[in-house]
């Protein structure tokens, strides 16, 4: 490792933060909106493409939108280091796009510092991470990890067809598979994220090194029975689809008791009511069931709970269903060999952390599976996230960045 400690531009960091985020404010709320293929999401890739540009960087894109700047040879294995640009609807400022500005300031105060780095470094702004369509697309795609026909059949909430998306922005979905990386080409892969969670900020803990990620398994339920007058039905007669829904949702509790751990949690998330009328028993219910747990066994096992659930509600309500699995992420433990690197560069700076796991997905979980990878948090105030009131205090986000600064030239300084 090379002798010199660069910096974080601490300024420069909070100028490149709140550029992004002029991107799909909504002065109204104080939301973000750059959904994953909307107009305001390839706007501020646009942008950031040129940032990268005028910093020197080898600069391109691929078929998902990913973004890529090199800095260092453009033949050898690299350290990856970034997050994603785009955000939920009415998201907060922080998720992900704090992780893309805090890999591009690695670059330029590295640069800044002269270091040559003998090992490539790659800032990468990855595409649609918020699962817009179910997965984690940019990052499946780098890794190679896109399942057989997913692309085709993949929609969001409101039935956009991921395909339509794409090509309504100028991407080619049927040239996906060929934008994955050659085995070997990534050394290792960095992501500085928000934690999303109360942990830190309860222990006042500078940072955390995150150990293992959950899976995120999507369940696309339909529940059918028949729509009728509310006031003539008798109860015992009814079909009644929102019944059998919240008689799933009330089951929930018991499931975990009996089958899960401290890191288990099921959500219903998007519904869906036809026909959506004060008078009318609803004949119809679409939801998302979605299941996550650190442990691939105990996501098995209560997706086989859940779906036992819905069957027999389904049964004893006389309606009719369907389950499809939307999507699947498996969980991830990340390496280990960087997690203990990321305590000794913590050590050094005297940083308090604690090794912990993350609830939430993300795209160091994906990356695991081709190569090695590592992620930190930084505190997120009153654990609040994908909201307008997601906020992380400045003085956090300098310890990460700095943290996260010092293990990318730990990394990149190496010799093989």
């Amino acid at each position: 490792m090379s002798d010199i400690s660069p910096k974080i531009n601490s300024e420069r960091l909070k100028r490149l933060f709140d550029s992004i985020n002029k991107f799909g404010l909504n002065v109204e709320t104080g939301g973000y909106n750059r959904i994953g293929f909307s107009d305001a999401d390839l706007s501020v890739r646009k942008w950031f493409t040129e940032q990268m540009k005028g910093d020197g960087l080898a600069v391109h894109s691929d078929a998902a939108g990913n973004l890529f700047g090199r800095l260092g040879d453009a033949d050898k294995p690299c350290v990856m280091a970034g997050s994603h640009l785009d955000t939920v609807p009415e998201g907060g400022a922080f998720d992900g796009a704090l992780g893309v500005a805090v890999a591009l300031e690695c670059a330029r105060s590295i640069k800044d510092a002269g270091i040559e780095p003998t090992v490539p470094l790659v800032v990468v702004a990855t595409s649609e991470e918020e699962g817009r369509f179910g997965g984690m697309l940019g990052s499946q795609t780098i890794s190679g990890q896109l399942p057989a026909g997913w692309v085709e059949a993949a929609t969001d909430a409101e039935g956009v067809k991921l395909t339509e998306a794409m090509t309504v922005q100028g991407y080619a979905p049927e040239a996906l598979e060929e934008a994955a990386w050659n085995k070997d080409s990534i050394r290792a892969f960095l992501e500085l994220h928000i934690e999303q969670g109360p942990v830190l900020e309860s222990e006042n803990l500078s940072v955390g090194i995150v150990e293992g990620i959950s899976g995120v398994l999507v369940l696309g339920v339909n529940l059918k029975g028949e729509a009728n007058h509310s006031g003539t039905t008798p109860m015992h007669l009814r079909a009644d689809a929102f019944t059998g829904l919240a008689t799933i949702g009330a089951a929930i509790p018991g499931v975990i008791d009996r089958l899960g751990g401290e890191q288990s949690r099921i959500t219903i998330g998007k519904v869906d009511i036809k026909p959506n009328f004060p008078h009318t028993i609803p004949g119809e219910a679409d939801f998302t069931i979605i299941i996550r747990d650190t442990s691939a066994d105990i996501m098995a096992n209560l997706r086989k709970a859940i779906e036992t659930v819905v069957e027999t509600v389904a049964e004893r309500n006389h309606l009719s269903f369907t389950i499809k699995e939307r999507s699947y992420l498996p969980p991830q433990e990340l390496n280990e060999n960087i997690r203990e690197a990321f305590v000794a560069e913590a050590k050094k700076r005297t940083l308090s952390y604690t090794v912990m796991p993350s609830g939430a997905g993300h795209d160091a979980q994906t990356m695991q599976a081709f190569c090695p990878s590592g992620l930190i948090f930084v505190p997120s105030r009153n654990g609040i996230s994908h909201a307008p009131q997601e906020w992380t205090e400045w003085a956090d986000i300098e310890n990460g960045a700095q943290l996260m600064l010092d293990m990318i030239v730990r990394l990149i300084t190496k010799k093989d």
